[in-house]
């Protein structure tokens, strides 16, 4: 049987970007899904940072079948239940408590939690997890902080996420342990406010396109 983290991979599918969304109207979360859908990024990440998030998800998993939605900025077990509930395919979170560890372990829904010291990232190796999320990226020491993780802990992933850009996203991919990275310029809030959804698909496609070396 695959390991959480296999499910999370496969998931991905080798997507480089995962598209991390603040949404503050309901009507925007199909449209805006079916766009990076359309332009490669199928795998996004929903914030619990506005009032209707939940109802976001909520649409967004139940409507766009091509996409593959998860939750993020998810800080406690009630909050990793009810985005579950919502039809989050994976749970994303800024740091990792044993809290949401426990909650992580009793459900089928994978996590990917937060860890940037050696601490934390030793809390979620010991309870199984060998993809984590690297937050907030660049004001903890960006790519070079990141690289120098990579040989006291060879077999820890990454997925950084915080001030991540268009411009140095080939900065992190470039590193041998990093998987993806997460951000937020593939679906700008002017953007989505406007509905240019054609606009949002060629960012996404371009984002699709980066690669590690």
């Amino acid at each position: 049987m695959p390991s959480k983290t296999e499910k999370l991979l496969s998931l991905l599918d080798g997507q480089p970007v995962i598209p991390v969304l603040k949404i503050d109207r309901v009507a925007d979360a199909v449209p805006l899904a079916r766009a990076l859908a359309r332009g490669g990024l199928r795998v996004i990440e929903i914030t619990l940072r506005t009032a209707d998030a939940l109802e976001c998800i909520r649409r967004a998993a139940g409507e766009v079948e091509e996409a593959i939605v998860g939750s993020g900025t998810i800080l406690d077990a009630r909050q990793f239940e009810d985005a579950a509930a919502a039809g989050s395919k994976f749970i994303v979170s800024p740091g990792v408590t044993r809290e949401l560890l426990a909650a992580a372990a009793d459900s089928e829904t994978p996590l990917l939690p937060g860890a940037i010291t050696p601490g934390e990232i030793m809390t979620a190796r010991e309870a199984g997890l060998d993809f984590l999320k690297f937050f907030p990226a660049e004001q903890a020491g960006g790519a070079a902080f990141l690289k120098s993780l990579a040989s006291p802990f060879g077999g820890i992933k990454f997925c950084p996420t915080g001030g991540v850009t268009a411009k140095n996203a080939n900065d992190y991919l470039g590193l041998p342990n990093v998987i993806c990275v997460g951000g937020s310029w593939v679906a700008p809030d002017d953007l989505v406010k406007a509905g240019q959804w054609d606009a949002i698909e060629a960012l996404a496609r371009e984002a699709a396109t980066l690669r590690a070396r």
